[in-house]
């Protein structure tokens, strides 16, 4: 036993050392950081874009271009094969579904259709899997179908990461995090970047650069029309004769005839011996250069041009030529990036985001540890010790895996601390049980322990998969938060349950076969130590009470209805800060006399002279970015030093699957627990459970109605929080009636759900709480930054507290009652029949 225990304290401590190792760096000054090891300094929490200032840009993959050039492509090869084995056919030409080729003589077209399969099949880039064949009338039509989008867009994603990535490092933005999200989208995070104006522009541009003689179209060869810069119109060939992955270098210069900017470019040496080729054969020709499907020149050949350079020009000025040479030397883009969700953030707001989240982290902290002491004494200083190294690994862990700590994170920190304490509060409390039944203090901390350890794991479990679907739907700062908050939950599994025991065995070696004091709440013990409290005879009331609450709240739905955040109606939200004597009215007027910006609301909050300016969303990324420009030059006209603390932009499409994914989100999570509960309880408490959680979600929306808070990603992670917090109260709960139904199996249901609610009361009170104080500080002074989170859960913890001792419990009465009742009316029924039917009904199989 003695070695047991030595071993335990070893690598207990060994596991604390090298976690708060980890953490070291994040409180270290620069200058030691600077003769550290690289790898050891670089382990720390990077502050997310709501911290520290920057841009945050969502770009959209658009691949319809490239299905049907795909297409076009497969039907032009086609194309050639029908001539070739004498089939006369028209040029390939798009229509909605696909190619179409008309085959002039009918008696041919099922011959061209078996050559249209050998063309898919011989094509290195064209499964059968990805194109159909069909006829209609007299013509083939190629349709490309979901495999071939597929392939394509994770082709094409890929491949635009490492472009965006080129093009942020020859703009030089520090730091800048470029990274996949979902199935076609680009994150680009940039640092310090304010404005991101220009950064949009660069990557808004395909710079598709595409050499094409310019024909009559006589000769037979397919043609396509292309505008031209100042408005005229190009036929040109339809297959390139060069393209721009040839080239290797472009730089902005000046003609020394004209003086205008110009591109200088180099190509390789493939591209440099055809474009000799190209201009040898065409001498006396317009060559045009088509950049994104425009014509941006289109000289005469006058000689061959063999040295592998060239010039372009196009009446650019100097900061245009200079952006497309960087677009040129990066390389174009697989296909066209649009800017679905654009946020922007000043260095201001994120460095008040800091000092928001660190004060009233650390006086939500305080407040805890306090109110720990305050209760259990010196055992409570036990806890708190543990509470401190969980925060202390929890940052450490996270500084190890490269995480991002954002404003959600904060928060998330900050409620691990109230969550944390739940499992000490348990053991505790178990402990003190175990010690009234007379029992040494071994025994009652091997016992408390023991008993606390199952309820633990459930409730963990359970917020656990809260956390993971937030995780998996959620998506930037919402992601941090449940990383935060997983990290937080398995870290307490470990302080309470491994590191808290190996420090209260030490502490009660001495005590022996003396009984194990811990404190608590004299006026609590006396509430809760006599008889049980009867509960279930105000079950009605408690039933009745909670279904008129959410039958308003839902009425509150209706009207006054949710205040959505643009994450789910899609818009633009410019939060502006201007002198304390703007008036809002002068603010309205000057705004509304802009040309895009008729259906412009604004609204002050906080502090005289800041307003938070809403537009509808625009049906393009353009028009938006043209709208938020507008605002900036209004209200800069009004009050010149006006400044721009926040701006976000969520285009129509994100909004929607954010809508999609947070509905979901939320009925997986209480899918997932359904299913749990039912795994690890009877029917009866996982059904109880789950209608007492619609009820308490009901209500919490009914909140949102009621207050007008902001519902938008945020909230939709307080939900989620709620969710897990309110199952793992009813945990507890629930573990405490099945192990009395154990112990008392002819105990009559009421009897023993009040005993167990009365039991379990001071931990249900300690833990809501700790919980409560822990995140209060943040719901009184955090801001609206943090109102769609902090507020709610306040008034969750309300409601999931009270409902888990009067609805939860008496609809586990309601139900296990009738079910038990139904059970041993059935094994009544089964014990009046005779003997062989009985055996039958037990085993069918039997002969």
């Amino acid at each position: 036993m003695q070695t047991n225990f030595r071993t335990r304290a070893v690598v207990y401590a060994i596991v604390i050392l090298l976690g708060l190792l980890a953490a070291l760096p994040n409180v270290l000054p620069q200058r030691t950081l600077e003769k550290l090891p690289d790898w050891y300094a670089a382990s720390h929490l990077t502050l997310g874009l709501d911290l520290r200032g920057g841009s945050h840009l969502l770009l959209e993959v658009d691949t319809d271009d490239l299905v049907n050039e795909r297409t076009l492509q497969l039907g032009e090869t086609l194309g050639r094969l029908l001539h070739e084995e004498g089939i006369r056919a028209s040029q390939p030409s798009p229509v909605d579904t696909g190619v179409r080729l008309i085959i002039r003589d009918p008696a041919q077209l099922e011959k061209a259709k078996t050559l249209a399969h050998q063309a898919i099949r011989d094509d290195s880039e064209g499964r059968a899997s990805h194109f159909s064949v069909s006829t209609e009338r007299n013509a083939l039509l190629l349709t490309p179908n979901a495999n071939l989008r597929n392939v394509l867009t994770d082709d094409a994603v890929e491949r635009s990461l490492e472009v965006v990535r080129r093009r942020m490092d020859e703009t030089g933005v520090v730091e800048p995090l470029i990274t996949r999200q979902g199935n076609t989208g680009v994150l680009v995070q940039l640092p310090g970047v304010e404005d991101p104006g220009r950064i949009k522009q660069l990557l808004g541009r395909t710079a598709r650069l595409t050499f094409h003689l310019v024909t009559d179209g006589h000769d037979g060869t397919a043609t396509l029309n292309v505008p031209g810069a100042a408005g005229e119109t190009y036929t040109l060939t339809r297959t390139p004769l060069l393209e721009g992955g040839h080239l290797t270098d472009a730089r902005m210069a000046f003609d020394q005839r004209t003086g205008e900017p110009v591109v200088n470019f180099k190509l390789n040496k493939q591209g440099a011996e055809r474009f000799g080729l190209i201009t040898r054969d065409n001498v006396g020709r317009p060559f045009a250069v088509v950049l994104d499907g425009k014509v941006i020149t289109a000289p005469v050949i006058r000689t061959p041009i063999t040295g592998g350079a060239g010039q372009i020009s196009g009446g650019f000025t100097s900061t245009e030529a200079t952006d497309l040479a960087l677009l040129l030397r990066a390389g174009a883009l697989p296909a066209p990036l649009h800017v679905v969700e654009e946020r922007t953030v000043g260095p201001e707001l994120g460095g008040d985001s800091i000092r928001m989240g660190l004060t009233t982290g650390l006086i939500g902290a305080a407040l805890v540890l306090a109110f720990m002491f305050g209760v259990y004494r010196r055992w409570g200083l036990i806890a708190n010790t543990a509470l401190v190294i969980n925060i202390g690994l929890v940052i450490g862990i996270l500084g190890a895996l490269g995480a991002t700590l954002t404003l959600p994170g904060i928060a998330g920190l900050i409620l691990t601390v109230g969550m944390a304490v739940d499992a000490n509060i348990l053991i505790n409390e178990r402990i003190r049980e175990e010690t009234r039944r007379g029992k040494s203090a071994a025994a009652a901390l091997q016992a408390g322990f023991d008993r606390a350890y199952s309820t633990i794991l459930d409730s963990n479990i359970t917020t656990l998969i809260a956390v993971g679907l937030l995780f998996s739907f959620g998506s930037g700062p919402v992601r941090g938060f449940a990383v935060t908050m997983a990290v937080g939950l398995l870290v307490s599994l470990f302080t309470a349950v491994a590191f808290t025991r190996l420090v209260m065995e030490w502490r009660v070696r001495h005590l022996r076969r003396q009984p194990l004091v811990i404190p608590g709440l004299g006026f609590i013990d006396r509430f809760t130590g006599g008889e049980p409290i009867r509960f279930m005879n105000v079950r009605a009331m408690g039933l009745v009470l909670s279904a008129v609450l959410s039958l308003a709240s839902i009425g509150l739905l209706f009207k006054p209805g949710l205040t959505e955040g643009i994450d789910f109606r899609g818009g633009t939200a410019v939060e502006v800060q201007t002198g304390s004597s703007t008036p809002i009215e002068s603010l309205r007027s000057t705004l509304q006399q802009g040309e895009g910006l008729h259906d412009v609301s604004i609204q002050q909050f906080g502090h005289d002279g800041h307003f938070l300016v809403r537009l509808p969303a625009a049906p393009d990324a353009a028009t938006t970015s043209a709208q938020v420009d507008e605002v900036r030059d209004a209200v800069r006209a009004l009050a010149p030093d006006a400044t721009f603390p926040r701006v976000d932009v969520v285009g129509p499409s994100v909004s929607s699957q954010f809508i999609e994914g947070s509905i979901l989100a939320v009925l997986l999570a209480g899918a997932g627990m359904f299913f749990y509960l039912r795994f690890r309880f009877e029917p009866w408490f996982a059904i109880g459970a789950m209608a007492t959680l619609a009820l308490d979600l009901t209500k919490t929306l009914g909140f949102f109605a009621l207050t007008g808070i902001e519902f938008n990603l945020t909230a939709i992670a307080a939900l989620l929080t709620l969710i897990g917090y309110s199952v793992n109260d009813k945990v507890v709960v629930f573990d405490r009636m099945r192990e009395n139904q154990r112990l008392h199996p002819d105990m009559p249901m009421r009897e023993l759900i009040n005993r167990s609610l009365t039991s379990t009361l001071t931990r249900t009170l300690f833990t809501s709480i700790t919980t409560f104080l822990a995140i209060l500080p943040m719901g009184l002074a955090g801001g609206d930054a943090v109102a769609s989170f902090a507020l709610p859960l306040l008034f969750g913890i309300v409601v999931g507290t009270s409902s888990s001792i009067f609805i939860a419990a008496p609809m586990v009465l309601i139900l296990g009652s009738r079910m038990m009742r139904k059970r041993a009316e059935d094994e009544a029924r089964k014990a009046s029949l005779p003997a062989a039917e009985r055996a039958f009904m037990a085993d069918p199989d039997r002969p």
